[in-house]
């Protein structure tokens, strides 16, 4: 069959550049396409690895378990194992492999608590009402603590040019020996008791013994004699203020032969206190002596005692702290039932951080008896720093 004219007509006009032309037309277009797509693929590729990075990154900001975390956990296992039936393997074996801090089995004898009940036992000597929350606490590895007090000013004098200088006085340097002494607590339970695993052994041990060391050190760090255990702030010499020297402390009357009847007495003894103490200065006191002081009113009629507004904030005397140590003496002829002063200065409780338990099963049965000790010492570190109130007339 011929072409029409029309038909001829137009396959004349198609050359070959024409054709070629438009067939390249036609490839870049679907290249075009093709490329769109390959564009939306990368760009989607592209939003899901920003979303894997943000979340790589937000997994490597959280903290990681820090290596007494990964300690504490088989520690706490095996110290669990050996309170409740003697199975010491666990904690040996924490020795041996180095994973606990020098490390579970104590040198001369006993084994070292977890962390959680160490700490737990440290939270509440803390929190516990006694000098150690405003005292200098430091720990230390030796059997005592060694410290250095420079108790005089370097002298100094004005200078001419041409007058020849004087030699000015030199400091005093005195040396505080702290010793360590042993405090110890040997609560007991039954094997029965031991046995039920709904018991919190780890728990039950770290109240019996926070309390015992507790009541035990506040005692101490009042009224100790530094026998076998640590010298009190109140065992030392004490001397009217007025003649004060270096190795007692200082004390001010309340002008009174057997109370405190006024505010006279306690303003003398916050003044008895050197300047560069009194910024730190707290009152010590048990709650006998401070129900009575609470009572006291300046000539105005106003309390001097004035209660904390905020919750925790601690009740203030004339301005300062006050701390309710119950160890502290009653009122009473020739005591001394108030202190002032800055014990972070003036007393230095020094202590080994570790914490032994040595598990007996014998020497009371049925029961068996857990034998917890510490090493810990206190002294005065600077005579200057605490001021006594003494009840007498004259």
């Amino acid at each position: 069959m011929g072409r029409t004219e029309t038909e001829s007509r137009v396959g004349e006009d198609m050359s070959p550049a024409m054709e070629l032309k438009t067939a390249v037309s036609g490839f870049m277009g679907d290249f075009r396409a093709f490329a769109a797509g390959i564009e939306a693929k990368l760009q989607q590729q592209d939003e899901r690895m920003m979303k894997l990075d943000r979340k790589m990154t937000t997994a490597g900001n959280r903290p990681a378990l820090s290596a007494g975390a990964e300690i504490a956990v088989p520690h706490q296992k095996a110290f669990a194992a050996y309170l409740r039936s003697g199975d010491d393997d666990g904690l040996r074996a924490l020795d041996l492999e180095g994973k606990a801090m020098n490390t579970a089995v104590a040198a001369d004898g006993g084994f070292l608590v977890s962390p959680q009940t160490r700490e737990t036992i440290r939270a509440v000597l803390l929190a516990t009402a006694s000098i150690r929350s405003v005292a200098n606490v430091v720990n230390v590895d030796a059997g005592s603590y060694d410290l250095l007090i420079d108790r005089a000013e370097l002298g100094a004098g004005w200078a001419t040019e041409t007058a020849a200088l004087t030699e000015t006085t030199t400091g005093i340097i005195e040396k505080i020996s702290i010793p360590l002494h042993e405090l110890s607590a040997l609560p007991k339970a039954s094997q029965r008791l031991l046995d039920d695993s709904a018991f919190d052994i780890e728990d039950w041990l770290a109240g019996r013994i926070a309390e015992k060391f507790s009541r035990s050190e506040a005692a101490a760090f009042v009224a100790g004699d530094g026998q076998d255990k640590p010298r009190g702030f109140l065992d030392y010499g004490k001397v009217a203020n007025a003649s004060w020297t270096w190795g007692n402390l200082g004390f001010v009357i309340s002008g009174h032969a057997s109370s405190i009847t006024g505010t006279d007495p306690l303003v003398d003894l916050v003044y008895a206190l050197g300047a560069e103490y009194r910024a730190g200065g707290t009152f010590v006191m048990n709650s006998k002596t401070a129900g009575t002081v609470r009572k006291l009113k300046d000539g105005d009629g106003r309390y001097l005692w004035s209660d904390g507004f905020a919750a925790g904030e601690p009740a203030r005397l004339l301005g300062y702290p006050v701390l309710i140590a119950e160890d502290m003496p009653d009122i009473a002829a020739g005591a001394h039932p108030v202190a002032f002063g800055n014990f972070n200065r003036g007393y230095t409780i020094a202590e080994r951080p570790d914490l032994r338990v040595l598990r007996d099963p014998f020497s009371a049965k049925p029961h068996v008896l857990f034998y917890a000790s510490k090493r810990v010492g206190g002294a005065v570190s600077d005579f200057a720093a605490i001021k006594l109130l003494r009840i007498a007339a004259s």
